[in-house]
This record gives C-alpha cells, structure tokens and sequence, in this order.
C-alpha cells in the first residue's frame, strides 16, 4: 500500500507541475516570475489544470483511506490500484478533450473510493 501512495504523490507531481510546466513552456519568464500579471494559455494547458484540480479533490481521500487500511490491516490493494490507474486515465482524457469517456473514468474512481471506504468499515 505504500507504493501505491507514492505513486499517487507521484502522478500529483506530474499532474500539478510538470504537466503545467512542460504545456507553458512559450510564457517561462513568467514562470519564473511572481506572476503578478495573467498570460494566455493554451485550451490543453486549461484541461490539464482542471484535472489536477479534480485530483486535489479526491487525493486527501485517497490517502486517508489508504492510510487507514495500513493502521487496520486491511488489503486494499486491488481496489487502490484501480483507483490509480483510472486517475492516470481520467488526465489523459480530460488533456485530449474525450467528454463521455472521461466523465465514466471520474464515477468509476469515484466508486473506487466508496468501495475502499466501505471495504474497511
């Protein structure tokens, strides 16, 4: 279960700023700066910054339960693994502009969630 944590605190770095960095690569300078001021960016870079909003929504939960199912001992391996791995789907879906795809990945995570949950009650 601990890897599965740093894989998710693995896929936040990627999500949250090398991601972002790489699709803002034109505005550097302002990367760089106090970013006071506002740039255009692209339609891409904007998904990729909603997904990783998404993602600081649902991660703390994500760590709780995992968290939780190594203090009780119970196995949650399965269902933590299929968590992440639609969450990996879910920005790659959300980046390339696949609509109904993505939403079905986002409830199936979301069921992931639950079932952990439910698993360790």
């Amino acid at each position: 279960m601990a890897t599965l944590i740093i894989y998710a605190l693995a896929l936040a770095l990627v999500q949250f700023w090398i991601l972002p960095a790489s699709l803002n690569l034109k505005n550097i300078t302002y990367l760089l700066s106090n970013r006071d001021d506002t740039v255009e960016t692209s339609v891409i870079y904007n998904r990729v910054a909603r997904a990783a909003a998404n993602y600081q929504e649902s991660l703390p939960a994500f760590l709780a339960l995992c968290l939780l199912s190594m203090h009780m001992g119970v196995d949650l391996t399965t269902t933590a693994m299929a968590w992440l791995a639609l969450r990996v789907a879910y920005v790659a879906c959300y980046t390339f502009g696949i609509t109904y795809l993505r939403t079905i990945i986002w409830l199936g995570s979301l069921g992931c969630l639950v079932s952990m949950a439910l698993q360790l009650i």
